[in-house]
């Protein structure tokens, strides 16, 4: 037993030998996550509940620092330029895997310049307009549009975002000419439809079901296969009018390229726990939002399928950046 018990202790210290120096310790210092998006939104306030989580399991800080701009553009490039030793995280969503062709002169590849971590969660999407627009539902709303083509128009967190590329999907599949008004952020574009600025907007399900339900705004659709728990008298685009629609918001974690492997590994086991958390996935649930669990590997093939996905969209749609 004491020749076993040395093998063993001889074996670890060997495997602990061949780990990058940094990976042994890591994380030794504050890592920085940045959410290129607004604050407010969903990825900023997931972004923020993740990092609570991995500060508290890791015993060290997690900061989440907002900076939105240019459709996500210039929080993502700093992170590609960022050194890659896992203390620079980017919180990402389906904008960066529809950007891949929206936006192609871009400063970075999305599948170059950066190794998959872990997605986080999915969520539909909800359709709204103001309660002054003459629609009670879709298809009114569709007759409107089509009626007066190019008249009314939807609002936008910025080129690129899921709320851009769902209303885009939307007038492809249901033969509509509806204006795009990005905004700077999903704030801005959710005060401008309850405002009555704009006549339509498709939000995250998870931060405009309130409104919904308060009449600041009147729910026409959810944009996922099945009716949301979260308004389960909404019925979805699909069945109120346009057959086949389908579109969600989804969020997840990437680090620069040449990030060690083992600081990769360490950081995906960290958020599946966290993920998988049954107190986490039921507030979650109660919001509208699904935990998605994925290795590294797993999360890599689903990014290159969905840039995929969107390029088609981005194709058969038309939509370019303003």
């Amino acid at each position: 037993m004491k020749l076993f018990a040395r093998a063993f202790a001889a074996l670890a210290l060997a495997l602990a030998a061949a780990l990058p120096a940094g990976a042994q310790t890591y994380p030794a210092r504050p890592v920085k996550i940045i959410v290129p998006f607004a604050p407010g939104g969903p990825a900023d306030l997931f972004a923020r509940q993740l990092g609570q989580y991995m500060s508290e399991d890791l015993k060290q800080s997690f900061v989440i620092e907002d900076r939105p701009g240019a459709g996500s553009i210039l929080g993502t490039e700093a992170v590609a330029k960022a050194a890659p030793d896992g203390y620079t995280l980017l919180a990402m969503s389906n904008t960066h895997t529809t950007n891949e062709s929206l936006i192609p002169n871009k400063p970075f590849a999305l599948m170059r310049d950066f190794v998959a971590v872990a997605p986080i969660n999915y969520s539909d999407l909800l359709m709204v307009v103001p309660p002054s627009l003459p629609a009670k539902d879709l298809k009114q709303f569709i007759a409107l549009a089509k009626a007066k083509p190019g008249a009314l128009n939807y609002a936008s967190s910025g080129p690129g975002t899921p709320y851009h590329m769902a209303g885009e999907l939307f007038k492809a599949m249901s033969g509509t000419n509806i204006v795009h008004v990005p905004f700077k952020g999903s704030g801005e574009a959710r005060n401008a439809v309850i405002g009555g600025h704009v006549d339509m907007m498709f939000d995250a399900i998870t931060t405009m079901a309130g409104n919904a339900r308060a009449g600041q705004v009147r729910a026409l659709g959810t944009t996922g296969a099945k009716r949301s728990a979260v308004l389960p008298d909404v019925p979805t685009i699909a069945e109120a009018g346009v057959p086949g629609y389908d579109a969600t918001i989804w969020l997840g974690l990437m680090a620069p390229a040449g990030t060690p492997k083992a600081v990769v590994d360490l950081l995906n086991a960290e958020v599946v726990k966290i993920v998988g958390r049954a107190d986490l996935q039921r507030t979650w649930g109660e919001q509208g939002a699904v935990s998605m669990i994925m290795s590294p590997a797993e999360f890599d093939k689903y990014l290159r399928a969905d840039i995929a996905k969107w390029a088609h969209v981005v194709e058969v749609s038309g939509a370019k950046v303003e």
